[in-house]
């Protein structure tokens, strides 16, 4: 009878995960910030428009990368113990890449056609002041706070003690359409400083003037959100080596969701000076005195056990048995 072997499936390499976040980033771009350009930034298409296309890339693309599209989730990320630090900047690099990639095709499709718009003119770019309806310190607190929800959200949807873990993508589309909802009137709603960059470009001097609260403030809120979580709530699994802060630091834990019971954290415990895992603490030593022990199950005192007595060496007794050793014990050894 032949076994037929079936094959594991191939991990997906860096290369393939990077492809993922720029091919990803740039259709959030292209579809998002052309439904923008295309109704005049209507606030609920807009919205929809991000929020369905971050579904669609993060059904498509998920098992591969992730499904970030987005540095300040890759950020989040990282702190929240799911991606090594070391992938933290290529994840950014790809994202932009693929937002200027989107911003491209939008300028040519919009170039293309009748909607009258001229190279230098907003294309569903961020702004803020003059080029938006909120200030400075108004536009950087609403960014913070937008991309704080979002990056919640994304974490603690994606977390592995969650029973609906496949909605995870639906959950995030509707996350950041909500957050549209509520900043696109305000300065057009970033959250994703890859789709801001993707834009400003081909936007006039005014956003790339701008631009730069649309990379700082979604960066602090991503990471706010992504060392908070596990703060709060545990990280469920083991963290991803290489991620999370360096200098590491205890994180809470939440009983009955994934925490790990006290044999596993004793051996999950490094030794620096062994290059190992130490071994479980010995147990707690018993309270006697006056021949009565303290049972702490029952709360009371009952006669204390005699311990054990040593045995003696098996070579010293016919057969190779010895009885165990001690006043008060008489054991027979089993016949021959």
């Amino acid at each position: 009878m032949t076994e037929q072997m079936t094959a594991e499936p191939a991990p997906p390499t860096l290369v393939q995960k990077l492809a993922a976040e720029a091919i990803g980033t740039a259709f959030l771009v292209l579809i998002g910030c052309g439904a923008a350009v295309a109704t005049g930034a209507d606030v609920v298409a807009t919205g929809l428009a991000f929020g369905i296309t971050i579904v669609m890339m993060a059904y498509t693309f998920g098992r591969v990368s992730g499904g970030h599209f987005n540095p300040a989730v890759t950020v989040g990320a990282a702190l929240a113990g799911r991606i090594a630090w070391k992938d933290t900047p290529l994840y950014a690099a790809a994202q932009v890449v693929g937002g200027l990639v989107g911003g491209v095709v939008l300028m040519v499709i919009v170039l293309a056609g009748d909607l009258g718009w001229d190279f230098g003119e907003p294309l569903g770019s961020n702004g803020w002041g003059d080029s938006g309806n909120i200030e400075l310190f108004g536009a950087l607190i609403l960014e913070i706070v937008l991309t704080f929800v979002f990056v919640f959200v994304i974490v603690g949807v994606t977390d592995e003690r969650n029973d609906t873990v496949a909605f995870a993508p639906l959950v995030i589309g509707l996350a950041l359409a909500a957050v549209h909802f509520v900043g696109i009137n305000f300065t057009g709603t970033s959250v994703n400083p890859a789709r801001s960059i993707g834009v400003a470009w081909f936007s006039g001097s005014d956003a790339l003037i701008a631009l730069w609260v649309f990379i700082v403030a979604p960066l602090i809120g991503g990471a706010a959100a992504g060392f908070l979580y596990p703060l709060l709530f545990g990280h469920g699994a083991t963290p991803i080596p290489g991620s999370g802060i360096p200098s590491g630091g205890a994180t809470a834990t939440v009983p009955g969701f994934g925490a790990p019971d006290a044999f596993q954290q004793q051996w999950n415990q490094p030794v620096a000076d062994q290059g190992g895992y130490a071994a479980p603490a010995p147990a707690e030593q018993p309270i006697i005195q006056d021949g009565w022990q303290w049972d702490p199950s029952t709360q009371q005192w009952i006669p204390a056990q005699q311990p054990p007595a040593p045995q003696a060496p098996q070579a010293e007794q016919p057969g190779g048995w010895a009885p165990p050793g001690g006043e008060h014990t008489q054991v027979r050894p089993p016949d021959a």
